[in-house]
């Protein structure tokens, strides 16, 4: 019988894409240079199909007991918040995001949080024990039930495991992790799904709750072979501005809660805490009216979240004026300034026009469209808008206000914070026909104000001046 035949086939480095034929550039993840040549051995024909002993034989699904796969706090209520209630036994978690975002340091609150009632093992490939504990002791994560492994030899890893038995494994990171008797470098496509599998079936086995740190490639996706995001049960990404102590963490996947929930941080010298409130970080508190700004109230998952927008309009010497954005959908703002050119008389065709969030605030929200509007009309006319007024709406190409989700939470959240008039789209219904606002309602002491299209909005805002006659909307404003 003739010897097992091998065939040629060629795999991206990157993202573990294959093809029959080389090329330059991978197909799946636009990488260069990452694809390279592999053998791998041709299939036979024949094939073993036969049955294996079953191990467990199968139940009536109403017999099967979900207690073990209870939800247990982590300690971390942000955390929980996202993750659906806390960590489960046997669950593999993933958190990803970029260099020096603080991902360590959470998963280090985390694991010396929950040491404080069983035995949790944390395991470093990328540092030293003794510099994991100099973090330790700045953050005050010293635990008596908190054991601490530098390894990166996924055997030895196990080895801990069988030895310290604990209930959290937390992984820095997966990538640093190698499998002996596997081709490839640590990190590799290879490598890191058998790493992966691995520490999934160890959690499963064991009912082990094993969180793994990943990292991003430049275009923020999770390295590594895509499986890697299938073999686990939650994907979180860990995000946040370099300039700014505030981190947002997000479910991407979870198959024991939501996905649209977000929990916020504050990532200090002394370690990472919970920020229950954070408005007062994305608005700033002016001591009286300014021209070129406007407070939106966005959804960040189930949290409404307010954000000031900032807007400035100067007369452009060049011949093609700039548009600049930062936390804003730069294609986002050129629609919204064609339509106010279009339909609201606004005219930026000439101008240099830039717009930003206050404290590093991403804004991918379409209900900010009508802030945003507000606080390029405000910074073109040099009028500031009355004080204590948000403004929420999504603006179409016709130059139309669309209502938003959640729109009584952003209105409630508004209220609470003491602001005194929000402009709201009007209900499609009663908008057609006549231009005129709907209705006009206080809802927890705030003015609330609906208006069927932005040009309406503008001049209940006093930011239009084609017409002399604005709606005065707050006693003594003008």
């Amino acid at each position: 019988m003739a010897g097992s035949k091998t065939r040629s086939t060629y795999r991206c480095g990157e993202c573990g894409w294959t093809t029959a034929k080389w090329v330059g550039r991978c197909g799946e993840c636009q990488a260069w240079g990452s694809v390279s040549e592999v053998a791998i051995a041709a299939a036979g024909p024949t094939r073993n199909t036969s049955a294996a002993p079953v191990t467990r034989p199968a139940v009536p699904i109403g017999q099967v007991s979900a207690e073990r796969a209870t939800h247990h706090r982590s300690g971390v209520p942000e955390l929980d918040r996202v993750l659906g209630g806390g960590l489960v036994p046997g669950a593999a978690v993933l958190l990803a995001g970029e260099p020096g975002v603080g991902k360590s340091t959470l998963l280090l609150e985390v694991a010396a949080r929950t040491a404080q009632g069983q035995r949790t093992l944390y395991v470093t490939g990328e540092e030293s024990a003794a510099q994991v504990r100099l973090r330790a002791d700045r953050t005050g994560a010293i635990q008596d039930q908190l054991y601490l492994a530098a390894e990166t030899d996924l055997g030895a890893v196990l080895t801990h495991i069988e030895e310290v038995r604990p209930a959290t494994v937390v992984i820095d990171s997966v990538q640093t992790i190698g499998a002996s008797g596997v081709d490839g470098v640590p990190g590799g496509v290879t490598q890191v799904k058998e790493v992966a599998q691995a520490l999934v079936r160890m959690a499963k086995s064991r009912d082990i709750t094993v969180v793994m740190i990943g990292h991003v490639t430049k275009d923020g996706s999770i390295a590594g072979p895509r499986v890697l995001e299938h073999l686990v049960d939650v994907v979180l990404h860990f995000e946040g501005d370099r300039n700014s102590r505030f981190r947002m963490l997000r479910a991407v996947k979870n198959r024991f809660g939501p996905v649209d929930e977000v929990g916020c941080f504050d990532l200090g010298p002394d370690g990472i805490s919970a920020v229950d409130d954070p408005t007062g970080i994305f608005v700033e508190r002016h001591h009286g009216r300014v021209p070129g700004t406007c407070v939106a109230v966005s959804m960040e998952g189930r949290r409404p979240l307010l954000a000031e927008v900032q807007g400035l309009v100067t007369l452009s010497p060049a011949e093609r004026p700039r548009r600049t954005t930062s936390g804003i959908d730069g294609s986002r703002l050129a629609m919204i300034l064609a339509v106010l050119q279009q339909y609201c008389g606004v005219r930026l065709h000439q101008h240099d026009v830039f717009a930003a969030t206050v404290g590093g605030a991403r804004l991918t929200d379409p209900g900010a469209d009508l802030a945003l509007a507000v606080a390029v009309a405000s910074a073109h006319f040099v009028s500031a808008p009355p004080a204590g007024v948000v403004a929420l709406g999504e603006i179409g190409l016709s130059g139309e206000l669309r209502r938003v989700r959640d729109l009584p939470q952003r209105l409630a959240e508004a209220a609470r914070l003491g602001f005194a008039l929000a402009i709201v789209p009007a209900d499609p219904g009663q908008a057609q026909g006549v231009r005129r606002p709907a209705t006009d309602r206080m809802i927890d002491g705030m003015r609330v104000i609906e208006a069927p299209d932005a040009l309406s909005a503008l001049r209940l805002l006093n930011l239009d001046r084609r017409t002399k006659h604005a709606l005065e909307v707050v006693d003594g404003t003008d």
